[in-house]
């Protein structure tokens, strides 16, 4: 059985992602969040960092979790009930938990916005979303039109999206930023899209939609952030000779 040493992924990963170089959201903890006895053996992958991922991943016999959205957004509460079962769980299973918000959106090859683009067959990709310091979604000029582009979303993330149909029935410039990023409307219309691909948004960006003149698709929150878990657990899995999996755990949202 391969066995690799934890320190060496985790530093690999931080080289990859630089997390230190971005503004993230409050509270939010990018890198080890939780350390094992040292060795991966196994590498899991999820989405969110929760007792049921965490005993997924106990269940697959994983020693490190890669997840994107991790263990720590707010200020640590008592440890008690399903936390303290966490804690308990992380412990007796040796699992380490590796976590990476942004920096993971924005990576320019393994990135969640990287990745869809690249599942949706988007070429000659530009920045796109300047948000907090820098870009961190992708743009792309092609002319495709809102139905088929549907379809391709559909395919792509195992269920329709849902159209906000404020734009021309022709797309022609799109941008992608995936995960929560309906609430940022406004940078994408100013950044001059008529076609915005995000994961969720809140009710008011339907009539803003129109206002702007644009096509908004919604393919859900954990729909398009599976992409970035995926490529850096394969990444390390190929350099360090250690098995991947991805913990499927949806929230419907």
């Amino acid at each position: 059985m391969s066995k690799a040493n934890l320190a060496d992924i985790v530093r690999d990963c931080q080289r990859l992602l630089r997390p230190e170089t971005f503004k993230d959201s409050d509270g939010a903890v990018n890198g080890l969040q939780v350390e094992n006895d040292g060795t991966v053996t196994r590498i899991a992958a999820a989405v969110d960092a929760s007792l049921a991922t965490l005993k997924l991943a106990a269940a697959a016999r994983a020693d490190l979790l890669i997840v994107h959205h991790g263990l720590f957004w707010w200020p640590t509460f008592p440890w008690t009930g399903k936390r303290r079962e966490m804690l308990a769980l992380l412990i007796k299973s040796n699992l380490a938990v590796y976590s990476c918000h942004l920096p993971l959106d924005a990576h320019p090859r393994l990135g969640n916005n990287a990745q869809l683009c690249a599942a949706l067959g988007f070429r000659n990709l530009k920045p796109f979303f300047f948000e907090k310091g820098q870009f961190i979604g992708w743009q792309t000029r092609q002319k495709i039109s809102r139905l088929e582009l549907a379809k391709k979303l559909a395919k792509v993330l195992g269920a329709p999206p849902l159209l906000l149909p404020g734009g021309p029935a022709q797309c022609e410039r799109i941008g992608v930023v995936t995960g929560g990023a309906g609430d940022g409307l406004k940078t994408a219309a100013k950044e001059g899209v008529d076609t915005f691909i995000t994961g969720e948004g809140p009710h008011w960006t339907h009539a803003l939609a129109e206002d702007a003149g644009l096509n908004i698709f919604y393919g859900g929150h954990y729909a398009t952030e599976t992409f970035g878990v995926k490529a850096l657990a394969a990444t390390l899995s190929k350099k360090y000779r250690v098995p991947w999996t991805f913990l499927h755990h949806p929230s419907g949202l």
